[in-house]
């Protein structure tokens, strides 16, 4: 009999994370506040319902912390977009590359206060 309270118990406490952590729009039939007093008044009656009919049952998504400002979002999830391109560059090609753009730069600017030196001269 313990055994049988023990899962009663732990069924409830699954079902009222999952009611309070889930957004507004996620939940079916009653406003959400509706179904956690509905779990705590009738525990196992509940629990079963919320989990049947109280929760919406979409497409597997990534995990996200309780904080996550995307939990409480009410707009509709969009598609991921396409990741951008990977650099597959070592680090000490990217510290080249940069070593060269800076030496590039650097020119520029040298070639630019010749330039302008030169037609200061010729006025």
């Amino acid at each position: 009999m313990p055994f049988l309270a023990l899962l009663v118990f732990v069924i409830m406490v699954a079902a009222l994370v999952d009611a309070i952590t889930r957004r507004d729009d996620q939940v079916l039939h009653l406003p959400k506040f509706a179904w956690i007093i509905f779990i705590i008044l009738l525990p196992l009656v509940g629990s079963v319902l919320w989990f049947a009919l109280g929760r919406e049952w979409g497409r597997a998504s990534e995990p996200m912390s309780f904080g996550d400002p995307r939990r409480w979002s009410r707009e509709a999830e969009q598609p991921a977009a396409a990741s951008p391109m990977r650099d597959t560059r070592t680090t000490e090609q990217q510290l080249a590359d940069l070593e060269r753009e800076e030496r590039a730069a650097r020119l520029e600017a040298e070639i630019r206060r010749r330039r302008s030196a030169q037609e200061d001269g010729a006025n």
